[in-house]
């Protein structure tokens, strides 16, 4: 089906979206798609293929759809946008443009968020795998720190007993639920209780802040099945002479890639074995289509019963306890597309189709987990374009069966052919460079930053 025609050096421009898995797309981005096509092709004419294209306006926006709600609940509240969903520096400066706190794993993020201007107090290092190097940046910097274990607590304690300066380090103790009783991550009760008697006695080396927890998953009602068991260590610490003021959630907000009526149609009656080159339906995927957008979720968490009398929105009021959050790919909702470049086609032995692009099984990263992006990708062609519609599977140059892009066949409505360009939209959380490196040398694929100009042109940027 055809959107939008325009020209390039005479030559027309199509764009092809499909009826199957048609993705949402922000209106920056349709608009894009719909007036100047031909600014896709010119940009991959000049930088290369495959090439992501990053809208900052989308983070703000998403930002401010969540603290819309965290003030309608009348709640004090962190948010720590998690750096690891994607590497565009330019998100780290809309973390920063929306005066939120940025979520860092690495000492490597670290740098790259204070870089971004993203003040040091506002930076919350999670994960358990901290080196000495970090933690000592941590402390110098004033920033939050997750404690994940008795191990990592005693290495924190022991590096702050030798340290000239006297500045304290602000710790949360991860806890680990009762539902993620084998996780390699957090800390049972006993071992939680442990820590928070060791915090009584080292106030001069620590300030304790609170908790944290993460799930897998994106159910809002085991978050607080969760918040519900984490909350008990707030009453001990207090009965300690403590003063934990927050509670940490972590991220697993959904977002919605493709309507739920659509993406559940096809999983009930399109995914089956057929629908894929190598006849294997995966066990598992994101919830593209999800019933809930973030901000739906983030109500329905805070209105969710604390206790017979009480909603988690009114237990944080009345204990003054920050709810803080950790959202990811919910932050980056459309602040992203990617495109490839078409080099060929090839029919195969036993009468499939495969289409090559310049790109690798690298450039996304579901096949790699065994899994699969069930949003079809947009085709843009150029003239003379043959009516006929295909079945294609989606490879790059990576050199294994299954390396590739998607195991999925892809429905086409007309025959894509060199040259021409897909673009997979909302790959900023998780998709776009996850797994990037460098291989068969091919370089980086460069990130390009959308501005709008007069009359809705867009520029783009390179992003550093």
């Amino acid at each position: 089906m055809s959107i939008a025609t325009t020209r390039l050096n005479e030559v027309r421009t199509e764009v092809h979206i499909s009826h199957m898995l048609n993705p949402l797309l922000d209106a920056s981005i349709a608009q894009l798609l719909h007036s100047q096509p031909d600014k896709l092709l010119e940009l991959v004419a000049q930088h290369g293929s495959p090439l992501n294209l990053v809208w900052p306006h989308a983070f703000a926006l998403n930002t401010c759809a969540l603290q819309s709600v965290l003030e309608q609940h009348e709640v004090q509240y962190s948010i720590f946008y998690g750096a690891k969903a994607n590497k565009s520096h330019c998100l780290l400066e809309a973390a920063k443009a929306s005066g939120i706190g940025v979520d860092v794993s690495s000492i490597y993020e670290m740098r790259a968020a204070l870089r971004a201007g993203v003040p040091a107090d506002q930076l919350c290092a999670t994960g358990p795998a901290k080196t000495q190097d970090f933690h000592r940046a941590l402390v110098h910097a004033g920033a939050l720190i997750c404690v994940d274990s008795l191990e990592e607590f005693d290495h924190l304690k022991t590096l702050l007993e030798t340290r000239v300066e006297a500045t304290k380090a602000r710790v949360l103790l991860r806890y680990r639920p009762k539902s993620c009783a084998t996780s390699r991550f957090g800390m049972g009760p006993s071992d939680l209780l442990v820590c928070l008697h060791l915090l009584t006695r080292f106030r001069a080396f620590i300030d304790f802040e609170g908790f944290h927890f993460h799930l897998g998953g994106y159910g809002f009602d085991s978050r607080a099945q969760a918040f519900r068991e984490v909350a008990d260590f707030i009453d001990a610490a207090r009965e300690m002479g403590l003063n934990p003021s927050m509670i940490d959630i972590g991220g697993g907000l959904p977002i919605r890639y493709i309507e739920p009526q659509a993406y559940e149609r096809f999983l009930q009656n399109d995914n089956t074995p057929s629908h894929y080159y190598n006849q294997s339906v995966p066990k598992s995927y994101y919830p593209y289509g999800s019933n809930l957008t973030a901000s739906q979720w983030l109500t329905l968490f805070l209105e969710s019963s604390f206790s017979p009398r009480q909603s988690i929105a009114q237990y944080l009021k009345a204990n003054r306890i920050i709810l803080a959050l950790e959202p990811g790919r919910s932050l980056v909702d459309q602040a992203a597309i990617s495109v490839f470049r078409i080099t060929r086609s090839k029919k195969l032995a036993n009468n499939k189709t495969v289409l090559f692009v310049e790109g690798s099984s690298f450039s996304a990263c579901e096949t790699w987990f065994a899994s699969e992006y069930l949003v079809d990708p947009i085709l843009i062609s150029t003239a003379p374009t043959s009516a006929t519609p295909m079945q294609a599977y989606i490879a790059g140059h990576s050199c294994l069966d299954d390396d590739v892009i998607t195991q999925r066949l892809i429905n086409f409505t007309v025959s894509p052919k060199a040259g021409d360009l897909l673009i997979y939209a909302n790959t900023a959380g998780y998709q776009m460079d996850l797994l990037e490196n460098e291989f068969h040398r091919h370089p980086l694929p460069r990130r390009m930053v959308a501005t709008c100009c007069t009359q809705g042109n867009y520029a783009f940027s390179p992003d550093y």
